[in-house]
């Protein structure tokens, strides 16, 4: 849980643009159903000019 807690502050706070330019912060869900039930996704990241870095949860 604290890996996952240090990626998110270190995400928002490049997001926020504290270190130089802000990058795009970018976000989805989704929910699919299917044979084998419901189920979910989502994510999180960041972007800026053709470099983009996420995080599925």
């Amino acid at each position: 849980m604290k890996p996952l807690l240090m990626t998110l502050s270190l995400l928002a706070l490049a997001a926020c643009g504290v270190d130089g330019a802000p990058l795009k912060p970018t976000a989805n869900a989704g929910v699919s159903i299917g044979t084998g039930g419901i189920s979910t996704s989502a994510g999180v990241g960041v972007r800026k000019g053709p470099l983009s870095v996420g995080l599925s949860l």
